[in-house]
């Protein structure tokens, strides 16, 4: 197996030094890839950079930003320490970066403690290895260590592609035979067969000492190079909107290439661009193309400097192979009898293959790839296998996930068919499927007679914790059956645990939602006939995604897609890529497109999304005042969900609603403005973001004394009052009074759909009502997060009556097990139970505000977060001791940023840290000495605070 594997999760044993001796050890479950080809040089215990990025990924290859920003994170064990300076240097090999003659670009010392600097020297030039190193000096101003890494350049210019897009010959596809045992249905029976490709050449005796593939399609591929897996990439190139843009990968094949002749071959599959995509029942060539292509080219480099370029052209050959379909909704459908031995290695004799044509010659929509590719990241062994009175077996793998399953064969008969079909649930012991709608989600295999055989589709995904497999000969052993996970390989940042097991499990249950939705593009659900991009969603999820994992280049990727899709009148779609042409404008959806680039900037300091989204921001912004001059947003293009899903028999009142996000955004687009030197756009805005909220409160706030209602009374109407600000300052305590006296009327339970219910438990807690959010967290009927816990959720539910003990299943028209938007709860165990948030004018968590909630049945909690600048800690434990209970607060503040932590006890002179008094500590300056918290600001470091438990 050529494909990386490695487990993640919660599954370490204790450590005997943490304050809380359940909870994973810190380092652990947490990606160490993150420092890639780092190599640090400095003396222990001192400032020392790690984690080099460059476009926020790690050692890229095939870059085509013109301006790449290098970034590094750091580490001391020093409190207060910092750095003072940097020194950037790039160079062509790692040895020139020690010779200042050969070095390219040499920034010098520069006082600063930017930790992101954009590449500003000499032009880069394409297909060209770039190493480049930090320095980096301390508090003390004294160099204090360095670190180095690389990144590689693609193509720098669109005219650089030789290489012609190529695929089958439309005409021999229209009349290619079916399979000889065809069953398929009516949506499978017109998809065609996954196409081969194939083209030899000699080296001619001169080895290269460096070999790359550039290569794209127009659907789905996967290179092979002499009968060898080129890349471990997954579903590339991934999905965007076609039209406007198509990703390139780029490969490292120094070591596949062989003396003499060598083959390069590729597998085409129809995939986002030509199969079944979102609700639409019919194929996809309404929206992009009727059948796969690819694009490939091969650069060769020589000792000498001589160059050899190969490109995809009409030489190439092709034809059909095993894979009779492949659609991402429907399946894979495999004949292991029609496979071609030896097709992508030396000495095959493609005589009888057809002529490969050029389809086009266009490649200005090639961009290189700016994220990491979907990649299979885990294999999960069968939990069960149990037969079922039809002969077929069902397989449990015990957790909800996204990707495929691997299935060794043994002892079939050649043409003997075996069918696996996937699902999330169960009913009366089979599967449960009606809720896929269209989508089949099944495989099949037709075995080629060998005694052991194995099938794992290449070319599809599907939403499951449980497979049927029918037609398998004898008993089917759980070790043959393993369900391998895909997604969007983004590195794991962010862990939180605590004391309480259904808290932890909804942890594990939202980290999960994202990983199968995190595919290529951030979907609503990865099951059923959708599986599309829909802003509300994305927005609602993001802080919490941030928390869980470095999602930056993720989200930057997609939001060019997102701008794109913005139509001339300024509107946003309500999906992205843009494939539902009706849905467009909707509030809270639309609104996607300004609060996604202005998160990004916020939690990761990422400017330049900022910059390139800025302008459409504005235009959504003009977009609803054009249309609605009064400041209410009664009038509208598009579609209008309201507050999606809340619990039925409440309506949040949706001109409400869109109001407080048309203030939103507008406030928004005035932060961005400013923080991008457009001051006149800032004012101009500010002003329009001051009148709205005037607007808001006139048409929606009963305004008498002491009065304070929302109009419709929803816990979501007074979430997007307070969060948003929207109140005024008067009454917002009777807001808050309204909004808990409905959550305690209904018996502790929310009402919230996908609008409200991230913003319910951090108002709560901000308001001085944690104890409410707590209870929120732990209530466990109907609705309510462990609900569905208590009923085996190992991932988020779409709905909160996805199924009830009382009413069964929901309808089947929309009822999606793994769908991350009520998860985004989980920004809240970080922030709010683990209290690692940033004060409101920070960047990056330059200057944290930690203030963890100490309360509901937990005895201790614990978050750790990677940020740009380093890595953060905060967690609590309770301990009780003879008549007095002490709270244990762990700190950790990265070089260069500053903490504020609030410590709750109502005894602030028994704060300790490491034993002693405060005085005495380095790098703790108390700012505020209040009845029930002691305020304090801490200096980078490590600190172990205790003091006299509060009242609970």
């Amino acid at each position: 197996m050529e494909s990386r594997v490695r487990r993640l999760g919660h599954r370490h044993a204790a450590d005997p030094h943490c304050l809380f001796p359940h909870a994973a050890p810190h380092h652990q479950g947490l990606r160490r890839g993150t420092e890639g080809m780092n190599t640090a040089l400095q003396e222990p215990n001192v400032l020392a950079p790690y984690a080099l990025t460059c476009e926020m990924l790690e050692t890229p290859l095939g870059l085509d930003e013109p301006f790449p920003r290098l970034s590094w994170r750091l580490r001391s064990a020093h409190r207060g320490d910092r750095q003072t300076s940097y020194r950037l240097t790039v160079a062509l090999g790692p040895d020139d970066l020690a010779d200042a003659q050969r070095l390219i670009w040499d920034t010098g010392r520069r006082l600063s403690e930017d930790n992101v600097i954009a590449y500003d020297g000499p032009p880069l030039q394409s297909s060209t290895r770039y190493h480049w190193r930090v320095e980096v000096w301390n508090a003390e101003d004294r160099w204090s260590g360095s670190a180095h890494s690389w990144f590689e350049t693609g193509f720098m210019h669109a005219d650089e592609w030789q290489a012609a897009w190529i695929g089958r010959d439309p005409r021999a596809a229209a009349v290619m035979d079916p399979p000889e045992d065809d069953d398929r249905t009516d949506r499978t029976r017109h998809l065609l067969p996954a196409s081969h490709l194939r083209r030899s050449f000699d080296l001619d005796g001169r080895r290269p000492v460096r070999a790359r593939i550039y290569a794209s399609a127009r659907g789905l591929y996967e290179l092979r190079l002499n009968g060898r897996r080129v890349g471990d990439a997954e579903l590339a190139p991934g999905w965007t909107e076609y039209h406007d843009r198509v990703l390139y990968q780029t490969y490292d094949v120094d070591e596949l290439l062989t003396d003499g002749e060598n083959v390069l071959g590729a597998v085409l599959a129809d995939g986002w661009w030509s199969g079944y995509v979102g609700f639409d029942s019919r194929r996809q060539a309404l929206h992009y193309g009727e059948a796969p292509q690819a694009i490939v080219q091969i650069l060769l480099d020589f000792a000498d400097g001589s160059r050899r370029w190969i490109c995809s052209d009409e030489s190439w050959r092709e034809r059909s192979g095993a894979i009779k379909y492949a659609d991402l909704l429907m399946g894979e459908y495999v004949d292991a009898r029609d496979e071609l031995p030896g097709w992508d290695a030396a000495g095959y004799d493609d005589s009888r293959w057809g002529a490969a044509v050029v389809l086009d010659r266009s490649t200005q929509v090639l961009q290189a790839t700016p994220d990491r590719s979907v990649r299979m990241t885990e294999e999960l062994p069968a939990r069960s296998v149990v037969q079922r009175p039809g002969g077929h077996f069902i397989v449990d793998f015990g957790q909800n996930m996204v990707g495929r399953v691997k299935l060794t064969i043994r002892g079939a008969e050649r043409g003997q068919r075996v069918r696996l079909r996937h699902a999330e649930m169960l009913a009366d012991g089979e599967l449960y499927v009606a809720n896929l709608r269209t989508a089949e989600a099944t495989d099949v295999y037709i075995a080629g007679g060998n005694p052991v055989e194995v099938f794992e589709p290449r070319f599809t995904f599907h939403g499951f914790r449980f497979a049927e497999i029918t037609g398998y000969p004898g008993d089917l052993r759980a070790e043959d059956v393993v369900g391998r996970v895909l997604h969007s390989d983004m590195p794991w940042t962010g862990e939180f645990s605590c004391s309480d097991e259904t808290v932890t499990q909804l942890q594990s249950n939202i980290r999960w939602g994202q990983r199968g939705n995190f595919v290529s593009i951030p979907t609503d659900c990865p099951q059923r006939d959708e599986r599309l991009g829909w802003l509300a969603d994305a927005q609602v999820f993001l802080p919490t995604a941030c928390r869980n994992a470095d999602v930056s280049a993720f989200f930057a990727r997609w939001m060019r897609d997102v701008v794109e899709a913005q139509d001339a009148d300024g509107a946003f779609p309500d999906v992205a890529p843009k494939l539902c042409l009706d849905h467009e404008g909707a509030p809270a959806w639309g609104d996607g497109g300004v609060i996604i680039p202005w998160h990004l900037y916020r939690a990761y300091g990422d400017r330049r999304v900022l910059e390139r989204s800025y302008q459409a921001m504005a235009a959504w912004v003009d977009h609803i005042h054009r249309h609605n001059p009064d400041l209410i947003w009664r009038h509208r293009v598009g579609q209008h969900y309201g507050d999606w899903l809340q619990v039925e028999g409440v309506e949040t009142p949706r001109e409400l609603l869109a109001t407080a996000y048309f203030a939103r955004s507008t406030q928004i687009v005035a932060q961005a403005a400013e923080v991008l030197g457009e001051h006149a756009d800032a004012k101009r805005y500010e002003a329009l973001h001051a009148g709205i909220r005037d607007a808001f409160v006139n048409a929606f706030v009963d305004t008498s004394v002491d009065e304070g209602h929302v109009e419709g009374g929803t816990q979501t109407g007074y979430l997007l009052a307070l969060a948003f600000e929207l109140m005024p300052e008067r009454l917002v305590s009777a807001a808050v009074r309204h909004l808990v006296a409905d959550i305690e009327a209904r018996g502790r339970h929310l009402t919230t759909g996908f609008v409200g219910v991230s913003l319910l438990c951090p108002v709560l807690t901000e308001h001085g009502h944690a104890d409410l959010a707590y209870a929120l967290l732990h209530q466990d009927t109907y609705p309510s997060w462990a609900y569905s816990i208590r009923h085996g959720a190992t991932t988020i539910w779409e709905r909160w009556d996805g199924w009830t003990k009382e009413r069964g299943f929901q309808s089947a028209a929309m009822n999606s097990f793994n769908h991350y938007s009520l998860g985004s709860i989980g920004e809240w165990l970080f922030g709010g139970v683990a209290g690692i948030n940033q004060q409101p004018d920070s960047i990056a968590y330059r200057r944290l505000l930690l203030r963890p909630a100490i309360g509901g049945k937990l005895t201790w909690a614990q978050a750790r977060q990677e940020t740009p600048l380093g890595a953060v800690t905060c967690g609590w434990s309770i301990h009780s001791e003879v008549q007095t209970e002490e709270v244990r607060i762990e700190v950790a503040v990265p070089p260069g940023a500053e903490a504020t932590l609030h410590i709750p006890t109502a005894e602030t002179d028994s704060v300790r840290e490491g034993l002693a008094e405060l005085h005495e500590r380095a790098g703790i300056e108390i700012v505020d000495n209040l009845p029930q918290e002691l305020v304090v600001r801490l200096a980078s470091g490590t600190y172990h605070f205790s003091a006299a438990a509060p009242g609970r």
